[in-house]
């Protein structure tokens, strides 16, 4: 992988995982690095899982493999902000 493959990984991966940060409701106390990673992590989950439904290869953008990607990344938001949540996980 290239340089520029690790940069546009990065930031693929912090805008999905902003954008799974907007779905979940409320108040989610993670840093912004760990909504990054789970922004990759949904990226890479996301595509792998529209590809082998089928529905990676369309003409434009892939809506539906965006979808996927945003509602993994919401998932694991509300997963690692309620775990925080249970064993106080702050920033202070």
């Amino acid at each position: 992988m290239t340089v520029t493959g690790i940069i546009t990984a990065l930031i693929v991966g912090l805008i999905i995982g902003a954008l799974g940060r907007l779905v979940v409701p409320g108040k989610q106390n993670i840093p912004i690095w760990l909504t990054m990673v789970i922004g990759v992590v949904a990226a890479l989950l996301g595509t792998v899982i529209a590809r082998a439904v089928g529905l990676a290869d369309t003409d434009g953008l892939d809506w539906t493999e965006l979808l996927f990607q945003v509602v993994l990344a919401a998932i694991g938001v509300a997963l690692v902000a309620g775990i925080g949540g249970r064993r106080g996980y702050s920033r202070r």
